[in-house]
């Protein structure tokens, strides 16, 4: 009898041990931006959100300003399950396919509405290709519309001619080649570094990315194009999602959708904010000319043409559907 309360003892301290194993977790969730960046303030809401909702049962770690990995390598670590969780820009992936990309092609979506309606068409295709990979996209959230940063006012295309021009995915390196402009890669927490460098001297990013990074020590014009409106994702692993009972997935979901719900509002009010701390910290805010918005436009519909002829079919169903 002995024996037999000891092994069922042992089998019950075991069952709870497994039990606390998958309602407790703690993720790592590197992502790629400062923690003054809207988007870093959202997550860490969301991380706070989970945490409470779950009875500290999930605690997410925010790695910010790609202090754990690098940009360009999160999407590869939460698929590998290096990490649990993580958030990147999302048209980084247009390498693999077009339809990652659709939300940085120049002016098809330059408005917060056109954007939102290019999400609802782009999100079931991202889904079904991020599923594949083993990822669940939980949400994602836009930065504010592009604007151009220089260091003399443009008034044409043809200013843009020769400058180096800071660059972060295929379509803008494509966009600043055409313009003229010579493009190099430089992740967002080396933006100062490499002006001050003479490593670039023009870029196009959002008025967050500029005033969070103090662009008035190293530019002095800002141009508000609204070339685009790119978005950041926020991915799970799978196995790591469907690890977590029930109550702990919905807690996620749950949180995740407040999250994107927050964000975009937060993303519209940084616009007009961010632009105005440009303005008050010495830069020159320029209204972009009619000529320069022509010669920008015509760039674009040459890069959409380019786009369809080697985009999948699934990149020119979301374009299909957003033109409806």
């Amino acid at each position: 009898m002995k024996t037999i309360f000891a092994k069922t003892l042992v089998a019950g301290l075991f069952a709870a041990t497994l039990s606390t194993s998958v309602l407790a977790a703690d993720w790592d969730m590197p992502t790629p931006y400062p923690d003054a960046t809207f988007h870093t303030v959202n997550i860490n809401q969301f991380a706070d959100d989970i945490k409470k909702a779950t009875d500290g049962g999930l605690n997410i770690t925010v790695h910010s300003a790609g202090s754990l990995i690098k940009h360009g390598e999160i999407k590869n670590a939460v698929r590998g399950g290096q990490v649990q969780i993580g958030e990147f820009f999302l048209s980084l992936l247009a390498n693999e396919d077009a339809a990652y990309g659709v939300d940085s092609q120049p002016f098809v979506a330059t408005s917060y509405d056109d954007a939102k309606k290019l999400w609802d068409a782009q999100k079931p295709v991202i889904t079904e290709l991020l599923a594949r990979q083993k990822l669940v996209p939980l949400y994602a959230v836009p930065w504010p519309p592009q604007g151009l940063y220089t260091n003399k006012e443009i008034a044409t295309v043809d200013d843009l001619k020769g400058l180096k021009f800071r660059s972060y995915n295929a379509a803008l390196e494509k966009f600043a080649s055409l313009a003229g402009a010579a493009p190099t890669q430089v992740e967002v927490p080396d933006i100062p570094q490499a002006f001050s460098t003479g490593q670039v001297e023009a870029m196009i990013t959002s008025p967050s990315t500029g005033a969070n990074g103090k662009a008035w020590d190293y530019v002095s014009h800002y141009t508000p194009i609204n070339a685009w409106v790119p978005k950041n994702i926020v991915v799970v692993n799978k196995a790591a999602f469907e690890a977590l009972d029930e109550a702990t997935r919905t807690a996620v979901l749950e949180a995740a959708a407040a999250a994107e719900t927050r964000g975009w509002e937060m993303s519209m009010k940084e616009t007009d904010a961010q632009t105005a701390v440009l303005k008050e910290n010495g830069m020159s805010v320029v209204e972009p000319s009619a000529e320069l918005l022509q010669g920008l436009m015509k760039i674009g519909e040459q890069m959409q043409t380019e786009w369809q002829e080697s985009a999948s079919e699934q990149a020119k169903s979301i374009v299909a559907d957003f033109a409806k």
